[in-house]
């Protein structure tokens, strides 16, 4: 009966005699059979040894390589890269969804749990920083630095603009890197039925290369949330900005309150702060540094030479990726919220309560915001462009599906001499071969 139950060995493969011929070597590689087998299996460092028994007497011995039966017995060398050859775009999400959750729900209860569990029948451990109001000090160099980049940032854009030709449709929110704009029919503006979804291409400011994301000015960040009556009376500030005050950039047009010594908790959500008045004078901060200035459209000087221009480029594309990993440090110490509907950034552990949403059924929410915890591309969008092939043609409507994409500040760099980055090589396609003519283009797997 049991015999039965198991499929056996030699329903896939006849028991070979003294006088038939072996079956092919293909036949024995990736079979596990559970019951007392036929044929069995051993591994070696480069081979796969069987030994099979046939007919009574009879038996025989196989070495088969491990990689592949046809090739000799040789170990495989296999190139490893951080980086993958190409990759997939960013994905697009629609307006009628709700962005997901960089961390799903079911995992953020399994780790609250799993703290709650483990803090059973210990004593309550003292809040760290940023949570206590203290600044956290190893990072206070870092949100300089990110501040000081930034405004080089958008110093070295307005110049590169100047020899960089970037157009921008007067319709939509669409830019492209080049002479002239791509012919993609992707224009959702005002009367693109009319057009066809053609662009109408134009000039464009650096604002639509680098995105200028706002957030509320927290005079103190542990204070009570904003409420919905004073959403005019608080400034608004560029997000990056008010992160890196809240990090430890001291500005003296945007005052924010330094504590000294931590919070003391009176209840979940209530706290005093402590008396500082036994503390001395306090000392010149040691951490600060100069901060640069905004260049303003008339004094923006153009690079002289493509020598210029070349070190100009590199020069931004290191301000754009101190930019990028000096935030994303920021944000695993200092909370950054978003709204889950709408592109509304938050700096701070909790939402404002301003009702301003007005996404896709903010009716039923009151205008409320859905609050969560923001992700890089929230705070410092990359804005994705079409990449100019290296020989310099324009992009054509047909071979779209050849072309790679990078974000805006990089296509820039790259068409004013900079050098590509490795990572982001992957969505550049820069190894997929453009064809020559459309008839190509079809015979293309």
């Amino acid at each position: 009966m049991r015999e039965a139950l198991v499929m056996r060995p030699s329903a896939l493969l006849l028991p070979p005699t003294c006088s038939s011929s072996l079956p092919p070597l293909r036949r024995f590689v990736g079979l596990r059979w559970s019951s007392a087998p036929r044929f069995q299996v051993g591994e070696r460092a480069d081979a796969v040894v069987g030994v099979a028994r046939g007919a009574r007497g009879c038996s025989f011995k196989l070495g088969v390589p491990a990689s592949n039966v046809c090739h000799p017995r040789r170990r495989a060398a296999v190139i490893r890269n951080e980086h993958v050859q190409n990759a997939d775009f960013p994905p697009k999400y629609s307006k009628r969804e709700k962005k997901p959750f960089p961390v799903p729900v079911l995992e953020l209860r399994r780790r609250a749990k799993a703290r709650m569990k483990a803090a059973e029948g210990k004593p309550k451990r003292p809040l760290p920083p940023p949570k206590n109001g203290m600044l956290v000090k190893r990072l206070i160099p870092v949100a300089y630095s990110v501040y000081n980049a930034r405004i080089m940032l958008i110093n070295n854009l307005r110049r590169l603009m100047k020899v960089v030709p970037v157009k921008g449709c007067r319709y939509c929110n669409e830019i492209h890197v080049g002479s002239v704009g791509h012919p993609f029919r992707t224009c959702r503006g005002m009367r693109s039925d009319q057009r066809r979804g053609e662009h109408d291409w134009g000039s464009t400011l650096v604002e639509a290369i680098f995105l200028p994301v706002e957030a509320y000015h927290l005079e103190d960040r542990l204070g009570k949330r904003i409420p919905h009556d004073q959403r005019f009376a608080v400034p608004r500030i560029p997000a990056l900005v008010e992160l890196c005050i809240q990090a430890g950039v001291d500005l003296p047009e945007y005052p924010t309150k330094r504590r000294r010594k931590p919070i003391i908790k009176i209840g979940r959500k209530e706290f005093v702060d402590a008396n500082e008045d036994d503390l001395p004078e306090p000392e010149p901060d040691r951490f600060k540094q100069p901060l640069l200035q905004e260049t303003h459209y008339d004094e923006v000087i153009a690079p002289s030479s493509p020598e210029e221009t070349a070190v100009l480029a590199e020069e931004t594309l290191q301000a754009w990726e101190t930019v990028r990993d000096g935030a994303l440090k920021l944000m695993k110490s200092y909370a950054v919220r978003v709204c889950g509907y709408c592109p509304e950034v938050h700096i701070g552990p909790t939402g404002h309560k301003a009702r301003n949403c007005g996404a896709f059924k903010h009716q039923q929410r009151n205008g409320q915001h859905g609050w969560q915890a923001a992700v890089l591309d929230d705070l410092v969008p990359p804005r994705y462009v079409w990449h100019m092939p290296e020989s310099g043609e324009e992009l054509e409507r047909e071979l779209k599906s050849f072309y790679g994409q990078a974000p805006a500040v990089v296509e820039i760099c790259i068409q004013g001499g900079a050098k590509v980055p490795e990572k982001y090589k992957s969505t550049m396609r820069l190894d997929v071969g453009i064809p020559a003519s459309l008839k190509e283009a079809e015979m293309a797997v």
